[in-house]
């Protein structure tokens, strides 16, 4: 079964192979005349128009040379390396159309097209000649198999004892039909010339092995440089960020300090505003631990120095323990309601318990500075699938965009920069906070609307049954 689809494979390739050769005669005529008319044009214009109308004969010439090189790589089924590698992305036309022409395979090209002139005349009249002679060879050989037909089969009939074996029979009148192969050798010669053709296109139409390994090499430098310079602005980015939100608390903490420092000699201050002085000073002090956390975080992550101490915990325990931190100071300063909802009995998760205390405040703490007073941020647990254990932080807030919710756990990305700005963020808790999600082996996702809230699902394994603490790099 696999000979005879492979010969009929090989028959539709004969066939492809025919129908290019007999187009490479108009396809060739046409290339000719445009390039002949291109240089005369260009050589009478080129003191009027200049350079313009070089380039764009140029331009003109490498597109068809591309749909020659497609043609050839569709029809003839042979394998061509790129034309030429991309231009750099900071190049200006100018640069671009200089690089163009010094490209070895803008001239090849132009070459090719001008040789398929001379070997479209050529393989037309050679492939009509063999087709001819092929048609001749079958006539030839079907009118000798009508009239010696009759006596092979008298023969066979009695050399078998008057017992004919058809197969027999049929193989020889087949034979005799086909000239014995003789009618196929016009064809083998077609698919010969076809053969030349296609790997004279495979080095005229394509970058040579030295030029594929420049174009690898500069590709490769080209995307070092990009990432260099998005690591340099990243670095700028981050110190902006650090030089701002650091300067707002610290100037908060120093100012009411001052403040206190100078009613205490002066002993006018009241309780109450002792105490509003104090409170304003340590939400300072807790915004700046976050904030220096964060960079911490983010530094050992990226020095690859952070390290998880993975075990079975109790899932329902860890979000008890940030419900008890976050709730006074919902109630107290935003007027927001925190609750939690633990199911009894679930599994215990494999995970770092100390990082995913991290993770929870980070997230209960955005929503609660992203709703309004008097809104609601809910913790929950529920086991989802067999293997994991889905945690959900929701609130009621301002909702994030489709859009933003795209770019919100890459690092530096505010989602309104004067509203985090507010809130003393660079950017960085929710990127953190998905690294430690993927180091555990979970994941994390967003549901949100804009102006009815958002829903965060971190997806937590399950631990097994005998779980053994391990260490983990990120």
């Amino acid at each position: 079964m696999s000979q005879k689809l492979q010969r009929q494979r090989h028959q539709a390739q004969t066939s492809i192979n025919i129908g290019y050769l007999l187009l490479s005669f108009p396809l060739g005529i046409c290339y000719f005349i445009l390039i002949v008319m291109g240089i005369i044009v260009t050589a009478l214009n080129l003191f009027l128009i200049g350079i313009p109308l070089l380039i764009l004969f140029m331009s003109a010439i490498w597109k068809i040379a591309a749909f020659e090189r497609q043609l050839v790589i569709r029809w003839l089924h042979v394998s061509i390396a790129p034309m030429a590698a991309p231009f750099p992305a900071q190049a200006s036309r100018i640069q671009r159309g200089l690089l163009h022409l010094r490209r070895t395979v803008t001239w090849k090209s132009i070459l090719y097209l001008f040789l398929k002139f001379p070997f479209g005349i050529l393989a037309f009249y050679v492939t009509l000649v063999f087709l001819i002679l092929c048609l001749a060879l079958c006539l030839i050989s079907a009118i000798l198999g009508l009239l010696v037909a009759p006596f092979v089969y008298f023969y066979m009939a009695v050399a078998s004892n008057s017992t004919l074996d058809s197969k027999a029979a049929g193989k020889y009148i087949k034979n005799v039909l086909t000239g014995a192969g003789m009618a196929f050798f016009p064809l083998i010669a077609i698919n010969f010339l076809a053969s030349l053709w296609s790997q004279f296109a495979q080095a005229m139409l394509g970058m040579n092995e030295n030029a594929m390994r420049l174009a690898e090499a500069t590709a490769l430098a080209e995307r070092e440089r990009l990432k260099a310079e998005r690591a340099e602005q990243s670095r700028r980015e981050l110190i902006m960020n650090v030089s701002h939100d650091l300067r707002t608390p610290v100037a908060s903490i120093r100012g009411h300090l001052e403040a206190l420092l100078l009613s205490s000699n002066e002993q006018t201050l009241s309780p109450a505003m002792l105490y509003d002085y104090l409170q304003i000073a340590h939400r300072e002090t807790m915004r700046l631990g976050v904030l220096v956390e964060d960079l911490l975080s983010l530094a050992r992550n990226d020095s690859h120095e952070l390290r998880l101490q993975i075990d079975t915990i109790d899932a329902g325990a860890v979000i008890e323990e940030v419900y008890q931190i976050m709730m006074p100071l919902a109630r107290r300063e935003r007027k927001i309601s925190l609750i939690r909802e633990i199911p009894p009995q679930l599994p215990a998760i494999s995970a770092d318990r100390q990082r995913l205390i991290q993770v929870v405040l980070n997230l209960v703490r955005n929503a609660i500075t992203y709703t309004p007073d008097g809104g609601i941020v809910a913790i929950s647990l529920q086991q989802t699938e067999t293997q994991y254990i889905t945690l959900s932080v929701a609130d009621t807030g301002i909702g994030i965009s489709q859009e933003e919710q795209q770019h919100i756990f890459e690092r530096f990305y505010r989602t309104d920069a004067s509203r985090t700005r507010s809130s003393g963020g660079f950017g960085l808790g929710l990127a953190i906070v998905q690294d430690f999600i993927q180091a555990m082996g979970g994941t994390i996702s967003v549901e949100s609307t804009p102006g009815v809230g958002s829903t965060f699902h971190l997806q937590l394994k399950i631990a097994p049954a005998i779980a053994s603490t391990r260490q983990a790099l990120v």
